[in-house]
């Protein structure tokens, strides 16, 4: 653990101080206390003084399961990874959206994916200036720890027991799942899929929209400039630059919006391309719905 926080293949070395010691992580002085079990009871969390759990593995989805966390002693948590179904936590919540709806009673939180960071505050702004009627997201991927760097048999989708970094493979996504959670308003009119690519890091939407109200790409393009300068700016971005995704790496917004690959085909059939880093800039937002819930636990002491 102290070695992969301090050279990292895809964000560079650690700029901090990284030791360890006995049961600990320590991070500029900082001692983390490590454990390792299978289950969320294996963990005595009551006994760590925390008051948020952030939890990564991707493995638990249900309200069943992450309530075996609350029980073995964790106070909350927020979780890297979509519930399974709406209910299954208190709330989803994506900066640019709905960070206000934290009240600090909240127990179960997702902050969605990276995914869906990326494509809903950018379709919200769209829907809100020319109307949304159905949207087609194809996200390009880079790879996943879910997918073997040789064939190898180990999942039951067959795609992802090919290479990784050989081919380009599509796979499953529960983005449009995702995406009506944050807009219900487009509930039965969002199709996602998703493709896997051989890069270690940053990734892109393909977004295809039929509007209601008549669009060109100058309009779209204008409406979302002025978002990524405006109160959005640390949430999205806007280039027309002659972009490969390696520009973005280590890039903190949820969203690149890239203008100069905007087309539109008639007046209401709108295509975005939206860059996103997907381990920065997902994590920068993490931080951020800690820190935001976290005020509204002081304000309840």
């Amino acid at each position: 653990m102290a070695y992969l926080t301090e050279y990292d293949s895809t964000h560079g070395r650690f700029p901090g101080r990284v030791d360890t010691a006995p049961g600990q992580l320590c991070i500029d002085g900082r001692k983390i206390a490590v454990s390792h079990a299978h289950t969320p009871e294996g963990v005595a969390w009551n006994t760590l003084d925390i008051d948020l759990l952030v939890e990564c593995s991707g493995v638990y989805g249900r309200r069943a399961e992450l309530g075996q966390f609350l029980d073995a002693g964790c106070p909350r948590l927020l979780l890297s990874h979509p519930a399974l179904s709406a209910d299954d936590v208190d709330a989803t919540i994506v900066n640019g959206i709905n960070l206000d709806a934290l009240t600090g009673r909240e127990k179960l939180v997702s902050a969605g994916s990276c995914t869906t960071n990326a494509v809903v505050p950018v379709l919200d702004l769209i829907d809100r200036a020319f109307g949304v009627d159905q949207v087609l997201l194809t996200t390009l991927h880079s790879v996943m720890n879910d997918q073997p760097l040789i064939d190898g048999y180990h999942h039951t989708d067959l795609r992802r027991t090919r290479s990784a970094m050989q081919s380009i493979i599509p796979v499953s996504t529960g983005l449009a799942r995702g995406v009506e959670r944050l807009l219900p308003s487009l509930t039965g009119r969002v199709t996602a899929k998703a493709i896997r690519v051989p890069t270690l890091n940053v990734s892109a939407i393909d977004m295809m929209l039929t509007t209601r109200q008549a669009v060109d790409a100058g309009s779209a393009n204008r409406l979302l400039h002025e978002a990524a300068g405006g109160s959005l700016k640390h949430l999205i971005a806007y280039s027309e630059q002659a972009h490969a995704s390696i520009d973005f790496n280590h890039d903190p917004h949820s969203a690149i919006v890239d203008g100069s690959q905007t087309r539109t085909a008639g007046s209401h059939l709108l295509n975005l391309f939206v860059w996103f880093d997907n381990e920065w800039g997902f994590a920068n937002r993490m931080l951020e719905i800690a820190d935001h819930w976290s005020r509204h636990w002081t304000d309840q002491q």
